[in-house]
């Protein structure tokens, strides 16, 4: 299981999911004119990042076993 480059690309788009998640949650907490300016882009990166995420979990499920 874990031999396979796509168990490791998913786990690395996870790992890039959460880093935008902490980061605009860091931002939000923060506040200011970065956050007013940029909050919402980093939420759309955040929701791209969980689809490819996502894709290539379902991707390694299928075939990776």
């Amino acid at each position: 299981m874990t031999d396979s480059p796509l168990f490791y690309l998913a786990g690395l788009a996870c790992l890039a999911v959460l880093a935008v998640l902490l980061f605009g949650i860091g931002t939000f907490a923060k506040g200011g004119e970065f956050n007013r300016r940029n909050a919402n882009k980093i939420m759309q990166w955040r929701i791209g990042l969980q689809f490819v995420a996502v894709i290539l979990i379902i991707i390694f499920v299928a075939f990776g076993s």
